[in-house]
């Protein structure tokens, strides 16, 4: 049984009017509209995805939990932004593998913002030793990091594999490796822009979703080798 109906334009419209009233005293008065016009769709397209995580990878988790589970949390952490607002202007779900704690851990990830919507795979500012080990793999397997970067699925769905890099080449890496932008990365992903928002109000938006996810494998594939875990 699906249970995902689409990302309706109540949802949006919620987002839409959060930006202009970011404070605590409208959230609390919308509160039960954020429960059911961006939880709830939330929660339907996560049990969803996790039926099509199945054949895509058995050891990523879709967890249907407004807190603690796939779905992030609305409120910031503004301690050290000059951005004071308490609210995020944006939903944003994390499949991430079973053993990674974090937002830093391996995973599949959608953002929606309606000027902003991208989904894909990859892993985003990871520790220091498992950059190390990433960019290790990278000098020690050249040629499946060359499968991964030629692999036609990650080329047709997102172009290129993306991340901000460091300016100059990481200590103890040779600055002339031919793939040194690679090793010079401190994020690694496959992430698909959206520029229309409105392909997510239809169900058959999992379905996209699903496809992009699988055709970011090779990737997440690289990455859970070179940190010694099962894809």
């Amino acid at each position: 049984m699906a249970y995902f109906e689409g990302f309706k334009p109540e949802f949006w419209q919620f987002f839409d009017e959060l930006a202009d009233n970011n404070n605590r005293e409208w959230f609390t008065e919308n509160k039960e509209r954020y429960k059911s016009d961006i939880v709830m769709p939330c929660m339907d397209f996560i049990v969803d995805m996790g039926e099509r995580l199945k054949d895509i990878s058995p050891h990523y988790r879709a967890i249907a939990k407004a807190n603690g589970g796939s779905m992030f949390r609305i409120y910031r952490d503004a301690r050290f932004s000059k951005n004071k607002s308490p609210y995020k202007e944006n939903a944003g779900i994390q499949f991430r593998h079973k053993l990674g704690k974090d937002a830093h851990a391996p995973g599949f990830y959608i953002n929606l913002k309606k000027d902003s919507i991208f989904y894909g795979g990859g892993i985003w500012l990871p520790d220091s030793t498992t950059l190390g080990e990433i960019r290790d793999r990278i000098c020690y397997y050249p040629k499946k990091w060359q499968a991964v970067i030629e692999n036609e699925d990650i080329i047709n769905t997102f172009g290129e594999i993306k991340g901000d890099g460091l300016k100059r080449p990481p200590r103890g890496y040779d600055g002339e490796h031919k793939y040194i932008e690679d090793l010079k990365r401190k994020s690694f992903f496959a992430m698909k822009n959206e520029p229309d928002y409105k392909v997510t109000q239809k169900a058959d938006f999992l379905d996209e979703a699903a496809k992009t996810f699988d055709a970011a494998s090779p990737l997440m594939a690289f990455i859970c080798d070179a940190k010694g875990i099962e894809f």
